[in-house]
């Protein structure tokens, strides 16, 4: 089977580098940035420049009844895709390849690992609506922002959405609630000492965990969560690099239906990991199927990450010296027996299959080596961003948040779960989107106020936007127009004045015609 190793980085400076370390492509601060980018130039890549609204690009050939896709790599990276449609039979009838005209191949996104899952690429899907949705609500409120400043605000946002999701929804159900207020004690404020950058063993071994929790089949459902004979469920490994089937089979509503109706899978001793994942892995891509049980082995490997008990050692927990004492901490003498035979000793254990063997905490999902690593991992991210990008007002309206709202927003499903990240057993647990427990955002604190209390009202101009920074307001003209005067008024508390006097925007035409 073959594996690629991690890349290398390099020292810096003067100081040479004394072991491998590797890089990380993507920003590790819980910033959206799957939807934006890690990079000015894939940020700059996503957006719609020739909307004025700040929006980001979306799909020009293909719509969801209605609703954007994102949009499609552009050509000459799509050259290898492994996003298009196949001849095999995968769902019970043979594949149709499409006309030349209506050809998908992979989206474009701020992670390139989006096409990867129909899950995948329908979360993702449903946060580039969600910018677009809340850019038109802002410029509803501040028709006076420019496309910058609609785009800035909608991305801090969605940055928050993303904190708000992870931290509040989606981590104690992970920990539990005791291992949650134990090693995630309250948010006390901005910690400059705190290191936030990932690590390595964050990376290549704790939170690939969820790799355990995949289902084999992935569910599709139409209205009223009934299965639909059209799209029936798949195979997981015909779900994967497979951006066509929500161009073509119903679009992403099917698979956001499936997810919130099935459960993650339950691990357990005699089946870690399905044999979709280690027997099948991109077998659907026409190459040598892989096993991500063993590439998590060897990327923990490749790293040069310690083996479990060392992290154990860390964790301030047990070690386990004899099979014996690793049975009592994975509560199953045959697995323990099984490691044994395998590793010939359990300090030889690798930290990923060791950390997942561990029964889970009581309310959680992980064992106590796993719930120490993401605390820690998701501790330092929080307590180590700087904050005061949200006023007091905005950040109690942004924690009502959902992503049974976001859902309700920016599909075409009328019915969710109050909180999808708990198991729902049934469509008739659900509630309706107008249900008030799944409130809407509410975006009035982001309106900028139309005067000032020592200076009267914001001066506007024509032909240009305007952006208010405490008493300071910022000028830009729009495209084709020149802006003449100063960028900046600010209010004069003694005279009660804007100073100096706000710029006008002139025109090509204007100037042509000696207009003012």
């Amino acid at each position: 089977m073959p594996f690629f190793r991690s890349a290398p980085s390099c020292g810096a400076g003067d100081r040479p580098q004394r072991h491998r370390e590797q890089l990380n492509a993507i920003t590790s601060f819980v910033d959206a940035s799957m939807v934006y980018g890690s990079s000015a130039g894939v940020a700059s890549a996503l957006r719609n420049r020739s909307s004025p609204l700040g929006l980001m690009a979306l799909n020009s050939q293909h719509s969801d009844q209605g609703l954007p896709f994102m949009p499609y790599l552009p050509r000459q990276q799509a050259r290898l895709d492994p996003c298009g449609p196949r001849n095999s039979s995968t769902s019970g009838a043979s594949d149709r390849s499409p006309h030349r005209e209506n050809a998908t191949s992979c989206f474009q996104a701020g992670d390139s690992r989006a096409n990867e899952h129909l899950g995948m690429i329908a979360l993702h899907t449903l946060f580039l609506r969600e910018h677009n949705r809340l850019v038109e609500e802002l410029h509803m409120l501040n028709p006076h922002w420019s496309p910058d400043t609609l785009y800035q605000e909608a991305r801090k946002i969605m940055g928050a959405i993303h904190q708000i999701l992870t931290w509040e929804h989606y981590l104690p159900q992970v920990l539990g609630d005791v291992a949650t207020s134990r090693l995630m004690p309250p948010y006390e404020g901005y910690d400059p000492q705190m290191d936030p950058s990932i690590a390595n063993v964050f990376a290549a071994a704790a939170f690939r965990f969820a790799h355990v929790t995949v289902q084999p089949v992935v569910s599709r459902l139409g209205p009223g969560y009934t299965t639909n004979s059209q799209h029936p469920p798949l195979p997981l490994h015909h779900s994967l690099f497979a951006s066509w089937r929500v161009v073509q089979e119903g679009g992403i509503d099917p698979v956001l239906r499936g997810l919130l109706l099935s459960p993650a899978k339950l691990q357990t001793p005699g089946q870690m990991m399905v044999e979709e994942l280690t027997e099948r892995l991109f077998q659907a891509q026409g190459g040598m199927p892989l096993d991500l049980g063993a590439l998590n082995l060897q990327r923990g490997r490749d790293h040069g990450l310690p083996g479990y008990g060392s992290w154990r050692s860390f964790c301030g927990l047990s070690v386990p010296n004899s099979t014996s004492e690793l049975a009592e901490i994975l509560g199953n003498f045959t697995l323990a027996h099984k490691f044994q035979l395998l590793y010939g000793t359990p300090h030889n254990i690798d930290v990923w299959v060791g950390a997942i063997s561990e029964p889970a905490l009581p309310g959680g999902r992980v064992g106590p080596l796993l719930a120490c690593l993401l605390a820690k991992q998701f501790r330092a991210l929080r307590d180590g961003d700087r904050e005061g990008v949200f006023t007091g007002t905005q950040r109690r309206h942004l924690h009502g948040v959902s992503l049974s709202r976001i859902i309700c927003d920016n599909s075409h499903i009328n019915l969710v779960p109050a909180n999808p990240f708990s198991r729902t057993e049934s469509p008739g647990d659900m509630l309706t989107c107008s249900n008030p427990l799944i409130p809407h955002l509410d975006l009035g604190p982001w309106k900028e106020p139309d005067t000032d209390p020592s200076c009267g009202p914001i001066p506007r101009i024509q032909s240009g936007y305007s952006l208010l920074c405490d008493s300071v307001i910022l000028y830009q003209c729009h495209s084709g127009f020149k802006l003449l005067g100063s960028s900046s008024v600010s209010c004069d508390p003694v005279s009660h004045r804007w100073s100096p006097a706000p710029p006008t925007c002139q025109g090509a035409k204007s100037k042509l015609h000696g207009y003012s």
